[in-house]
């Protein structure tokens, strides 16, 4: 015959969340997955009433009312703190000397595994759990695996996106970058200041000293006008030699023109490239959009601001001049300047 301690250590194994209450309500013995749970309470001789509430069927109020649900479905939580709900049914022992009640988790499985941290081994082999978990562990990795390539492609569309509007030389914004940031200022009624800035005796550079020199000229020239400008500004090199500045919120012509003295006398500092001096300087021209009647067109800012900057050229070169009414682009004459 198995003695009651082989036909505990069996019923452990197959059902490790049973109770064995005597018709009385104490509990003899717990499974070991339910000591799991309330590792500190000394489980044999407590009353089943003490350590669960039992929620359904609402009319059981005594063990003797527990006993007269046998084979029907019981729905209970503990009383204390993490009140776990459980479900159990109920199977008399012969002789009317209590009770086997077998619980489950129920649908509330994956709580109690993140509550208190359990494993494959604290449920019965043939727990369809088991193969929920390993379901929901699955489905969880997938799920992480799709997060991270979500975030590798959304990396990669932005870093896509950055570079369709960025000039690889410089590291400047690009025409398409300048073209789309006009178009928001315009669409949302934003004040804003276009300024066009063109290199004086860049093409002298490139002659004489090659185009290598010239492009460390276009990066220095870069990172000046970002030094002299805001971070909220727009800096685009829209050519090979030619920049325009975009002021967002500026409708100041003093603060302007201040702003245009500092940029091009800090252009005039001499590159160095090769042990020799890159000299250029710069001139400029800028229109306001609170000088343009609405509907305001980017087209029109650009031809004004290019207007200015050609008469700053015609005047001399190395300084800056405001769009006024009347200006003309004197493309022949400019052309035979920039030769020089």
């Amino acid at each position: 015959m198995m003695t009651a301690d082989e036909l505990t250590g069996i019923i452990d194994q197959i059902c490790p969340m049973y109770l064995v209450v005597d018709a009385g309500g104490r509990i003899h013995f717990a499974g070991p997955t339910l000591k799991k749970l309330r590792p500190d309470m000394s489980w044999k001789g407590v009353k089943f009433f003490e350590v669960f509430d039992l929620l359904r069927p609402r009319w059981v109020n005594s063990m003797d009312d527990l006993l007269k649900t046998a084979g029907a479905k019981l729905h209970m939580q503990f009383r204390e703190s993490p009140q776990t709900s459980l479900k159990g049914v109920l199977a008399p022992l012969p002789g009317g000397k209590g009770a086997l009640i077998n619980l489950s988790f129920g649908i509330s499985v994956l709580e109690a595994v993140r509550d208190y941290d359990l494993t494959s081994a604290d449920f019965s082999p043939t727990d369809l759990t088991i193969e929920m978990l390993y379901l929901v562990e699955a489905k969880s990795a997938a799920m992480e695996a799709s997060r991270q390539l979500n975030l590798r492609l959304q990396g990669a569309k932005i870093a896509a996106e950055e570079q369709a509007f960025t000039d690889t030389l410089t590291g400047l914004k690009n025409r398409r970058a300048m073209d789309h940031i006009l178009a928001r200022l315009i669409g949302s009624g934003t004040d804003f200041a276009l300024m066009h800035v063109d290199l004086d005796y860049f093409k002298e550079v490139n002659d004489t000293l090659g185009h290598a020199a010239g492009d460390a000229v276009l990066q220095s020239v870069a990172q000046v006008m970002v030094d002299c400008t805001r971070h909220t500004d727009t800096v685009a090199r829209v050519g090979g030699d030619e920049f325009v500045i975009i002021f967002e919120g500026v409708n100041e012509p003093k603060v302007l023109e201040a702003l245009s003295k500092r940029l091009i006398r800090r252009l005039e500092e001499p590159v160095p490239y090769g042990g020799k001096l890159c000299k250029i300087s710069a001139s400029a021209g800028t229109t306001l959009s609170s000088w343009n009647p609405a509907p305001i067109e980017a087209a029109a800012m650009l031809h004004q601001a290019d207007m200015a900057l050609y008469a700053a050229k015609r005047a001399g070169r190395s300084q800056h001049l405001f769009f006024e009414q009347g200006m003309q682009k004197d493309e022949p004459q400019v052309a035979a300047q920039s030769q020089a």
